[in-house]
């Protein structure tokens, strides 16, 4: 067998550059490109100090790797190579998920004409710079030319790629292989009623929770750090296969399953930021050192998608951090970590981490309001690329959609439609999978909870390691060999659903907001 994988792998390697960039946390082939391999570990956290003078230069050098990325994808004995291997029926599991993935890629990118590519790498380059100065302007109009060009460039990408139904579809399965527009539009009307009627419930029929006082959640740094350790030990990371680190932006950096680098941020004033933080990117972490190391150099030994790592980044932040049996079991703990904590017990603290309070920003949002963030960039993108909304009429549109979801109203761009970079970076396709990876992490935590017990009463008895070797065994270990929708039915027995998050949800903030069981 190790002769045959040989044989295999030592044909396709030269593919493994461009293939890497495939399941990047970004945008396509763009220059922001973190957390992926070598470009990921240069730029990581550096955008943002940038100097003004040094991004045209930036923006050149980018331009140019992408264009060796396509010369080289691009090559003749590599498309030879890539079909040949497609045609061959006897290869095991990993060999055929291996060509695949570079089959996938080289359709991608070798699609698109050579001087499109080069255009649309500089493009984007030039459009960070000008969504930061929009930004900073409060003026979408400055950053509108940019976002019509991206918007024509990827209605191109999605002809060039091909799709069956929409041309949207050809954008999400960039990131998430299989997925559609049709199946995404049912995941999104069963949510949108959901929680637009949940969040109005609890407006109108939820008691106080008793929310602790703000200055309650200041802590020193130091107990902030040696909190963020206890929890990642807690939960499974191994500190000799990786470590944890404080910086500007929260991360997670991946080299090798022997090598993973949690990245957090800590507020002094309250310090539940620095913690939520730490369990998702430490959700992410597990995922990476759990994943096979015989699957390196396979193409093959990283996660199998954008929302399926985020899966388990929201399971540890949300369904496991913000549970009930989560601060049974860690307040006690927390206060021998933290001897300067001001919470009362783990009642308060379980109450004051699932407050529901609508904001504008989608990274300030709470647990339930974040999905009609999701849902409202869905649905704008998929109108942008299929010409049902123009750029210009945007801001409105955003504007109208956040008073009808959320009651409230943006004053601003900046407070509104300029507050991500995606599309400014190429995320287009991208957003969805914020969405399905809330979705997967409910199913997969149901699945677990079938064969080990409620996950309540699990997380209370700090039983953290039948959790984590659950989920190793059934998702990390297999790293990129099964696509998300396969991954999602051999460790749950069923495609994706949205009944799980739903039921989650419902059983949480009716007990949260003490509601009358329906």
């Amino acid at each position: 067998m190790e002769c045959y994988k040989q044989r295999w792998v030592g044909a396709i390697l030269v593919s493994a550059l461009v293939a890497e960039s495939r399941n990047c946390r970004h945008g396509f082939f763009s220059s922001s490109g973190t957390g992926c391999g070598i470009r990921g570990i240069a730029w990581a956290g550096l955008h943002d100090d940038v100097p003004e003078k040094g991004l045209t230069y930036r923006s050149e050098v980018m331009s140019f790797l992408g264009a060796q990325l396509y010369e080289r994808f691009s090559a003749p004995e590599l498309r030879r190579l890539v079909d040949h291997f497609a045609r061959q029926k006897d290869a095991p599991p990993e060999i055929a998920a291996m060509v695949r993935r570079v089959q996938s890629n080289y359709i991608y990118i070798n699609k698109i004409p050579r001087e499109e590519y080069r255009a649309y790498i500089s493009l984007i380059a030039k459009a960070e710079q000008v969504w930061e100065q929009a930004r900073e302007a409060n003026d979408f109009k400055r950053f509108a030319p940019y976002l019509e060009q991206i918007v024509d460039t990827f209605r191109s990408f999605a002809d060039y790629w091909g799709y069956e139904e929409d041309p949207y579809d050809a954008l999400m399965s960039f990131y998430e292989p299989g997925s559609t527009v049709r199946q995404m539009d049912r995941l999104a009307d069963e949510l949108r009623t959901f929680v637009i009627d949940l969040l109005q419930e609890l407006r109108t029929h939820g008691k106080a929770c008793g929310e602790a006082q703000e200055e309650h959640f200041a802590l020193p740094l130091e107990e902030q750090r040696a909190l963020s350790r206890f929890v990642l030990e807690t939960v499974g990371f191994d500190f000799a296969a990786g470590r944890l680190d404080g910086g500007p932006h929260p991360t997670t950096l991946a080299a090798s399953p022997g090598d993973v680098r949690v990245i957090t941020t800590y507020q002094p004033d309250d310090f539940r930021s620095g913690l939520f933080n730490t369990l998702h990117e430490g959700g992410m972490g597990l995922y990476e050192q759990d994943i096979d190391p015989a699957l390196l150099g396979m193409l093959l030994g990283e996660v199998a998608s954008f929302a399926t790592e985020l899966a388990e980044a929201r399971l540890y932040e949300n369904i496991i951090g913000r549970s009930a049996g989560f601060w049974a079991y860690l307040f006690p703990r927390m206060k021998k970590i933290c001897p300067s904590l001001a919470v009362r017990d783990g009642e308060a603290m379980f109450q004051a981490v699932n407050q529901v309070s609508p904001s504008l920003i989608r990274n300030d949002a709470d647990e339930l309001t974040y999905i009609l963030h999701i849902l409202i960039r869905y649905e704008v993108e998929k109108d942008l690329i299929g010409g049902k909304l123009a750029v210009a009429d945007l801001p409105e549109v955003w504007r109208q959609k956040y008073t009808e979801y959320l009651g409230i109203t943006p004053p601003n761009d900046r407070e509104g439609v300029l507050q991500d970079i995606q599309w400014a970076a190429g995320y287009m396709g991208y957003f969805p999978g914020y969405l399905t990876s809330n979705l997967m992490a409910a199913q997969f935590a149901a699945a677990l909870e079938r064969e080990l017990g409620p996950l309540r009463g699990l997380l209370a008895a700090g039983r953290f390691e039948e959790i984590h070797q659950w989920l190793a065994q059934h998702i990390h270990r297999f790293g990129a060999i099964y696509e998300p929708g396969e991954l999602v039915r051999r460790a749950t027995g069923e495609p994706l659903r949205s009944t799980y998050f739903i039921n989650y949800l419902r059983d949480k903030y009716t007990e949260v907001y003490q509601l009358k069981k329906r």
